[in-house]
């Protein structure tokens, strides 16, 4: 008899269902036990069928979640990198339009270059015979000076009451002429000095934009710093006591457009770096134990933060406000360094200044000389 069906009849009929129920071997009664005891069995199989069905369910289910949970995480991975790709898209979009605008302010710089040269070109004409007009003027005006001697004269021969003789007198000290006599000159000598200026800075400005033909040459590095310096006088001058230190050089193999760049872009930044009025250092020094020399330009500005020292070469990297910087200029410095197997060290400190030292080889290497004359 079936477990279960046993209970039945001993929970409804008692504990001695034999006592109750007929008595065994009753062909009725077995019949119906055993359809009751299979119609149990069946239940079983069907609760055991549904218990494994339960099971597979349950079981694809787990899977169904695992690969969800998969799919749910390669998601939200895909989604991570594709936010990240956006964030690196939208940096090389700011940097390729930065690098566009500083395309355009360097073709723009380059032209102003052209003008400057084409303009210094066409001031040297007037200046050459404002030049010589100035020298014969000084010429005209000895002859003046002694045509006024000779009057002078003539009035002191005169007797006190000649009318002529009271008439050169007169203009004699209306027209104060011992004072004509002394600041005459002067004014001459200084116009003088001021036109030998402007034919300097002219000069200066057509070496400085002279188109670079990228070659190397013998030079000496002393008079490219002094024309440097005359080019960026007006950016000083206001700025900084500028006090240079040239020591005796030899030839260096090297391009003087190229450094006097990077001797420009090194200067500038020190006047920038100067908030009021400050100084600035340039020197030259002959290092013939490593076969260099080194050009140093310090300022007493206010240095620059550790966090941005390894940053001041790279391009585009600019502290200054927006429109006062490129972020190109020691970048382009270092690069030009580089080039001539170089190299650029700075020493800084926050509110004491900074220290930048260009270390050039007298000699290049055969390979750059053999590729520059090439």
């Amino acid at each position: 008899m079936h477990p279960l069906l046993e209970r039945q009849i001993r929970r409804h009929l008692g504990e001695h269902p034999e006592t109750v129920l007929p008595p065994p071997g009753d062909a009725a009664w077995e019949h119906l036990f055993n359809a009751i005891g299979e119609s149990y069995e069946q239940l079983d199989r069907d609760l055991l069928l549904r218990e494994q069905a339960l099971n597979l369910t349950s079981e694809e289910l787990n899977r169904r979640n695992d690969d969800l949970r998969r799919e749910l995480a390669e998601r939200t991975e895909t989604e991570e990198a594709l936010q990240r790709e956006k964030g690196e898209q939208a940096a090389l979009i700011t940097r390729l339009e930065d690098a566009k605008r500083q395309l355009l302010y360097s073709e723009k710089m380059a032209s102003i270059g052209q003008l400057a040269a084409g303009v210094a070109h066409e001031i040297n004409n007037p200046v050459g015979f404002v030049q010589s007009n100035i020298n014969t003027l000084a010429g005209y005006v000895e002859d003046l000076f002694a045509l006024t001697d000779l009057l002078e004269e003539v009035a002191a021969g005169l007797p006190d009451d000649s009318p002529l003789g009271r008439k050169i007198r007169e203009s004699c000290e209306r027209y104060d002429l011992e004072f004509l006599r002394e600041d005459v000159p002067k004014l001459l000598s200084e116009s003088r000095d001021g036109v030998s200026r402007v034919r300097k800075i002219v000069q200066d400005l057509r070496d400085f934009s002279h188109p670079d033909e990228g070659k190397f040459a013998w030079i000496d590095l002393n008079p490219g710093i002094v024309s440097t310096l005359n080019i960026v006088n007006n950016e000083l001058k206001y700025k900084a006591e500028v006090i240079t230190e040239l020591g005796e050089l030899p030839l260096i193999e090297a391009n003087q457009n190229q450094l006097n760049q990077v001797f420009l872009n090194l200067l500038v930044n020190a006047a920038h770096a100067i908030k009021d009025k400050g100084v600035i250092n340039v020197a030259t020094r002959h290092l013939p134990e490593s076969g260099e020399v080194c050009i140093s330009i310090a300022d007493t500005g206010a240095g620059i933060p550790p966090e941005n020292l390894k940053r001041i070469f790279d391009p585009f990297f600019t502290t200054k406000p927006v429109g006062k910087g490129t972020g190109l200029g020691l970048s382009l410095s270092y690069g030009i360094v580089q080039k001539h197997h170089g190299r650029i060290e700075v020493d800084s400190q926050e509110r004491a200044g900074t220290l930048f030292q260009v270390f050039l080889p007298i000699h290049q290497p055969a390979a750059t000389a053999a590729g520059q004359q090439a």
